[in-house]
């Protein structure tokens, strides 16, 4: 069981815009007016994080918007550094988009402070889970931080209520948590939901890819998971559809990782990232970034897939 690369990868990469000029990658995804909608970040000379838009029919060839759809927040103080990997789930007619708010720790604070390790853990970087919603991609409304004083990200949705409630799964490192809200803006943090593995090809951290997707079996999730040598890989898990806390299947070995070149150089080498999936014509088609540089597509057959979920 394995993802496919499309044979144009990569479908988008950096312009001449002087906002998305260095970095493309990590898109959400969603289906709006029979198009498929990529909400991409993307990085420029300011090394600022935004949020760019691109547009297809066929999910292959990309319309892009000149200038950023979405962007920080310059008076609020989580945002400093800009928006990152949105996550996007619809519910009804509105489209929820869970992104990570990044910004750094003051020097007074960060020496209090316990921040989330990453490839460059010198630095006090602040991570909040943040939503927003939109029912239109022109018009975005913040709904706040899901949980203030947690250093989190990788935040993703469930598209259904279940028990009358949301769930919003999330990592604080190394490994994924499960939150609670009735109401999308207060939640309750409810603990470990899936830990690493060690000596396996997730051992030393995993994180939500792209948001939960509702099957008969169960819930898909598609993940990504990190060796030691920070080789970044995406796997397959499978939840209880009543009770998300019960994983009925996760694979032993990967589904995808860095083979292309655009996948193994880059601005961080051997890094393939999803951030969202869409069901199309029988498939799934897993939007990732490569390399934290540009954009590619990988496909897997809906059926090959769940039937393999044993």
């Amino acid at each position: 069981m394995k993802l496919t690369r499309c044979k144009n990868n990569p479908i988008l990469t950096p312009t001449d815009n002087w906002w998305e000029e260095y970095l493309v990658f990590n898109p959400g995804v969603a289906v709006y007016q029979d198009k498929i909608y990529l909400l991409y970040r993307a990085q420029g000379r300011d090394k600022i994080s935004r949020f760019g838009l691109a547009t297809s029919v066929d999910g292959f060839n990309f319309e892009r918007f000149t200038n950023p759809i979405f962007e920080g927040d310059e008076n609020n103080k989580f945002e400093r550094l800009g928006v990152e990997d949105p996550r996007i789930t619809k519910i009804d007619d509105t489209y929820y988009i869970f992104y990570t708010a990044a910004s750094v720790y003051p020097l007074s604070e960060a020496k209090k402070t316990e921040f989330t390790p990453s490839l460059s853990s010198k630095v006090p970087w602040r991570v909040r889970a943040s939503l927003m919603q939109t029912s239109d991609f022109k018009t975005f409304d913040r709904i706040g931080i899901a949980l203030p004083d947690t250093d989190t990200k990788d935040l993703a949705l469930f598209q259904d209520k279940i028990d009358g409630k949301y769930f919003m799964l999330h990592r604080m490192y190394p490994n994924m948590y499960l939150a609670s809200s009735s109401d999308l803006k207060t939640w309750q943090d409810l603990g470990i939901f899936a830990q690493t593995r060690p000596g396996s090809w997730d051992e030393e951290r995993i994180g939500v890819g792209a948001p939960p997707i509702k099957t008969e079996k169960g819930w898909l999730l598609i993940y990504h998971g990190v060796d030691q040598n920070k080789i970044y890989r995406l796997g397959v898990m499978l939840l209880d559809l009543n009770d998300p806390t019960k994983i009925l299947y996760r694979s032993s070995e990967p589904i995808f990782e860095p083979e292309a070149s655009y996948e193994k150089e880059g601005y961080v080498k051997n890094v393939v990232f999803t951030c969202g999936a869409i069901e199309k014509d029988g498939q799934y088609f897993v939007y990732y970034g490569a390399a934290d540089k540009v954009i590619g597509l990988a496909t897997i057959g809906k059926e090959e897939l769940l039937t393999s979920l044993q």
